[in-house]
């Protein structure tokens, strides 16, 4: 798949040769076995793309009569355990995962509901109310509603309705909306907030890129230093991941993984939720932005930062290699 001038690619892809009632059988005698073998989950489960994941599950539930998530959460335990379960969910039904414990834990995560809203396609957003609902029996605008505030919520609430246009632009009104985003900076009013979020939550990305090069020829300052000027909190974060998905959103997972591995001293939740979210999508992507702009391989902060099972876990969804250290 393309996007823009490059090529989007993850790290993990269909097995070969693929068996899933013989790897339901090794999942059995692992998880059964004295112990555990967690070298055999680690090599079969990170080994496989998600839906050969699934017929594993289906596999193992026609072999053993039980579910192979509720076997591996009760034979399991701490960050390797969220990381293995993780896998075994469909993208849709991880990000309602995800997106369920950010609202509704103990307190209520900013950071994991930005990164999965402002990044997702409407058909991605479609998919993850649907398995919300399915999986919870709520509604995932209702509960953004009860569980966030003020400017955020609206952009949240916004972003929540999937209605972004796609591949539509007008370069007739680029300079149009970019004079908009300019006032709305120096304004600062809540109708202005609002003109704000709409403009960056239902424009399409062509679109947008356009209005930001407009904004710059406007304003003499890129977009994402206005807003960070005359915002703050989370609706300040919140815009400039919006704008930071729209111009790349490998080089926003590559920020948001080196600021969870080193500012947050390892913000577990984090970096297994991008690993898992974006292995099959772009995080080959992800890998070479980090590495282009930290310096360091994601592979090398990951095995720095990381130990044991959970360690091998994650450097085998990242898929580097001894040259990334």
């Amino acid at each position: 798949m393309y996007c823009g001038d490059y090529q989007i690619q993850g790290t993990i892809f269909p097995a070969p040769n693929f068996n899933p009632v013989m790897d339901a059988q090794l999942l059995g005698g692992a998880l059964q076995g004295i112990g555990c073998e967690k070298d055999v989950l680690i090599d079969i489960l990170t080994q496989r793309c998600n839906s050969q994941r699934l017929m594993i599950a289906e596999a193992y539930r026609d072999m053993y009569g039980r579910d192979l998530i509720t076997d591996l959460k009760e034979n399991l335990s701490h960050h390797f355990k969220e990381v293995m379960v993780g896998l075994m969910y469909p993208p849709a039904s991880y990000d309602a995962h995800e997106l369920w414990h950010a609202l509704k834990g103990a307190d209520t995560e900013e950071k994991c509901l930005i990164d999965i809203l402002a990044s997702r396609s409407n058909m991605e957003i479609f998919q993850m109310k649907e398995a919300y609902l399915m999986q919870y029996n709520n509604d995932l605008q209702q509960d953004i509603d009860s569980e966030t505030s003020g400017h955020f919520r609206d952009t949240l609430m916004n972003l929540a309705q999937g209605t972004r246009m796609e591949g539509y632009a007008d370069p007739s009104t680029a300079a149009q909306d970019a004079m908009i985003l300019w006032e709305a900076c120096q304004q600062k009013t809540g109708e202005h907030k609002n003109m704000l979020q709409m403009i960056l939550c239902n424009k399409s990305y062509q679109q947008l890129w356009m209005v930001f090069q407009e904004f710059q020829n406007i304003s003499g300052q890129d977009i994402v230093d206005a807003i960070n000027e005359c915002y703050d909190g989370y609706f300040q974060e919140l815009l400039v991941a919006i704008v930071l998905c729209v111009r790349d959103k490998p080089s926003y997972f590559a920020y948001r993984l080196y600021n969870a591995i080193h500012d947050f001293g390892f913000h577990n939740k984090t970096v297994i939720r991008i690993l898992i979210a974006r292995s099959e999508i772009d995080l080959m992507n992800i890998r070479q932005r980090y590495k282009e702009r930290y310096g360091k391989s994601l592979f090398h902060d990951i095995k720095h930062f990381a130990s044991g099972h959970y360690e091998s876990a994650l450097l085998a969804i990242c898929a580097g290699d001894a040259e990334d250290y």
